[in-house]
């Protein structure tokens, strides 16, 4: 949809007149997207762009391309963003993922030209906060306990490879953005992965179980964020 939307969009751009305009609509409100987009190809020619989706949130827009890749990148160039800023995602990513019980994607970094993007394996699936009221109501304690645990053992690990990134302001590390990233398999009913780590850094247990439902009205009715901290207490206390 977000690339139907984009292509009328620049569809559009093409009658303003002033080009230094244009440009800039292209660049602000449209992200650069079909230059993004082109750079791809490009550079991966063995893959099917035929069946590309795009997708907007956060910081970054992205395309998921065949259904097999992800590619992700900031809707913004910054010159200014250090490497090692980039790079971030992909040292939590690595050091976290032996600890997590659900499936944490490898992120490898491509970059093309003056843009970096985030390439990792496509998760067929449906994320959690899309399903409706009764579903989620239906298997949240299913849901908690698998939430709970991936919190506890995540939070608490302690990967001498990003030690450096810890702060005195946390107590362990959060993905901080679980809310709009838990992939459900719609056969099993089960998460099955965690994607989109961008926001995650060392801080507080409260914060990471409040975003657990605090992007989503329809899952904070539901009343599954009291069952994760109930779930969760039991795990602290084993």
């Amino acid at each position: 949809m977000w690339m139907i939307f984009f292509r009328f969009c620049d569809f559009l751009y093409r009658f303003v007149p002033n080009k230094r305009r244009r440009d800039y609509l292209r660049q602000v409100k449209l992200y650069d997207w079909y230059r993004k987009y082109m750079a791809l190809k490009h550079t991966f020619p063995e893959l099917n762009f035929r069946h590309t989706k795009m997708v907007k949130g956060g910081w970054n827009i992205g395309f998921i391309v065949d259904k097999k890749y992800v590619f992700k990148v900031r809707k913004q160039v910054d010159s200014t963003i250090p490497h090692d800023k980039i790079v971030r995602q992909k040292r939590i990513t690595d050091a976290l993922s032996p600890y997590s019980p659900l499936r944490i994607l490898n992120t490898e970094i491509v970059k093309i030209g003056e843009y970096v993007f985030y390439k990792y394996d496509f998760i067929p699936g449906k994320n959690l906060n899309e399903f409706g009221f009764k579903t989620i109501i239906k298997h949240r304690k299913i849901w908690a306990r698998q939430i709970a645990d991936f919190i506890y053992k995540i939070h608490n690990a302690r990967p001498s490879e990003i030690a450096d990134l810890q702060t005195p302001d946390g107590d362990g590390w959060n993905h901080n953005d679980l809310c709009n990233n838990m992939i459900i398999n719609p056969k099993t009913m089960k998460i099955i992965g965690v994607i989109d780590w961008e926001y995650s850094g060392w801080g507080t247990l409260e914060t990471e179980l409040d975003n657990c439902t605090r992007f989503s009205n329809t899952m904070r009715k539901s009343g599954i964020g009291d069952i994760i901290r109930v779930e969760y207490d039991k795990l602290s206390k084993k």
